[in-house]
């Protein structure tokens, strides 16, 4: 069996038999409480954003978890920079992500109108008081962990890895290996996702922030089930019959944190593939 999952939402496994062998699988796991929360895979920084409920922050609407947006106010990076303008009139926005820039509070979406995720001003959704009850708040921690190498977001990616699926046999229109790595957005410039956790493993690959290329990334010792600072998944394409279901690679995923320019400190895992042997970071 192998685990059919999302890379972008927070619902629990679903097993289906395949006869694809377990080598080619990400293989259902036990779950324990970690230091990133209390549902961990693989590692304890490898955990939900929440062990219940989601990995969005929910309307009232159980079938709904976009949120109305008002237009004209900028989007930014994780660096507090405007990467654009919103032209959205609804937004979903991942679960426990709030931070100041410019004096005001922002909540962080999953997609934005410059074609990648971002920070918009809570002051621009409507129905505010409601979602700042509902938002919470969870960080990605790292102190303790020693330092390995130093990284740099690349202004690159390999556009072969682009369309392949981090999730078996998906149909979604997303949950592919272009979702974690540097590509070029609606302004014409290179950013990449810092996810909370790793996608494959029915937790769902939130992104907890998004930086441009040339960013600082510090790879840190994460400790995992495999004895290795790191965790690969499988990446898939269509088989003969038009589905997912071929494995065709891996993606390796590594744990560290990123400085932005506010100087907040921010961990998490990016794919080794969106990064390039760097030095002198922070």
């Amino acid at each position: 069996m192998v685990l059919v999952t999302s890379a972008c939402g927070g619902g629990a496994p679903v097993e289906e038999e395949t006869g694809v062998g377990e080598a080619l699988s990400v293989r259902a796991q036990a779950a324990y409480s970690g230091v990133n929360g209390t549902y961990c895979i693989e590692s304890p920084y490898n955990c939900k954003l929440r062990e219940s409920g989601g990995n969005r922050v929910q309307t009232n609407d159980p079938a709904d978890d976009n949120w109305g947006l008002v237009t004209g106010v900028p989007i930014r990076d994780g660096n507090g920079t405007v990467m654009g303008t919103n032209t959205r009139t609804s937004a979903a926005f991942n679960y426990g992500q709030t931070r100041t820039f410019a004096g005001e509070l922002h909540a962080f979406a999953v997609s934005t109108s410059n074609s990648s995720a971002g920070w918009l001003p809570m002051s621009a959704i409507l129905g505010r008081t409601s979602f700042e009850q509902k938002v919470g708040h969870v960080s990605a921690l790292g102190a303790g962990l020693a330092k390995l190498g130093c990284y740099a977001v690349r202004n690159s990616h390999d556009t072969t890895l682009e369309f392949k699926k981090v999730v078996y046999d998906s149909t979604a229109t997303h949950e592919r290996a272009g979702d974690y790595l540097p590509l070029v957005r609606a302004n014409g410039l290179r950013s990449v996702n810092l996810v909370f956790n790793v996608p494959g493993f029915a937790l769902g690959g939130p992104a907890v922030d998004h930086f441009p290329a040339g960013t600082k990334f510090q790879r840190l010792d994460v400790p995992t089930d495999s004895g290795a600072p790191s965790i690969d998944i499988p990446l898939w394409v269509q088989d003969s019959s038009g589905r997912y279901r071929q494995q065709s690679g891996t993606m390796k995923f590594i744990y560290g944190y990123v400085i932005a320019a506010t100087g907040t400190k921010r961990n998490g895992w990016m794919a080794y593939d969106a990064l390039q042997v760097s030095a002198d970071c922070p």
